[in-house]
């Protein structure tokens, strides 16, 4: 009975993973191109820190890691390089993950990239694609009870605060963290909204 509820749990979160083109953005699959950029903007202590599993220091080895793990994992949820529309920059990463409490949203965006809506915007997408993609009841996120820019990306989209938690970071230990949780009926009535 357990493995058919996981069984079950894994297929109602299992995702077709298409490109996600919105105004600005182009969110694909990483590739062997993005690595000499993915370690640029990842090395980075304040990315990190705001992260469960990005460590730092973080080189071209941890990028090519990461990007071949990606191509190799057969995975519930997906993993996206988020890049310029206009001129295919690479400017960070997002994905769906399935939990154990669910499917969650995640997000960075290199610090030279911040402010600009980027993050908004692909959590958008993203929303989008959880919902329209599964038959999930609900999408969960998070976020360091410290990061005020995130917790805004998280209020944009709808999400509602359901608690606090601690977060293992590989770069900064043991954190508090916010939960968040956006419902199918209200993500339905924000996208009626317009």
């Amino acid at each position: 009975m357990v493995a058919e509820t996981e069984d079950a749990d894994e297929e109602r979160l299992a995702i077709d993973c298409p490109v996600l083109v919105t105004d600005r953005l182009v969110l694909r699959p990483p590739h062997q191109d993005d690595i000499s950029e993915l370690a640029v903007l990842a090395n980075n202590r304040r990315v990190a820190e705001m992260l469960a599993r990005m460590p730092h220091p973080y080189g071209e080895p941890e990028a090519r890691a990461f990007v071949q793990s990606i191509r190799g994992e057969r995975r519930s949820g997906c993993v996206y390089a988020l890049t310029l529309a206009d001129t295919g920059a690479f400017i960070g990463c997002a994905g769906l993950d399935a939990r154990s409490h669910g499917l969650e949203i995640g997000y960075w965006i290199g610090e030279p990239y911040w402010q600009h809506g980027y993050a908004t915007e692909a959590a958008h997408a993203l929303v989008d694609l959880a919902f329209r993609a599964t038959a999930i009841d609900a999408l969960n996120v998070s976020c360091r009870v410290i990061n005020g820019a995130s917790r805004r990306v998280i209020h944009k989209c709808g999400f509602q605060y359901a608690g606090q938690g601690m977060m293992n970071s590989i770069c900064a230990g043991q954190v508090p963290i916010e939960r968040y949780r956006l419902d199918r009926k209200t993500w339905v009535s924000l996208r009626s909204w317009g």
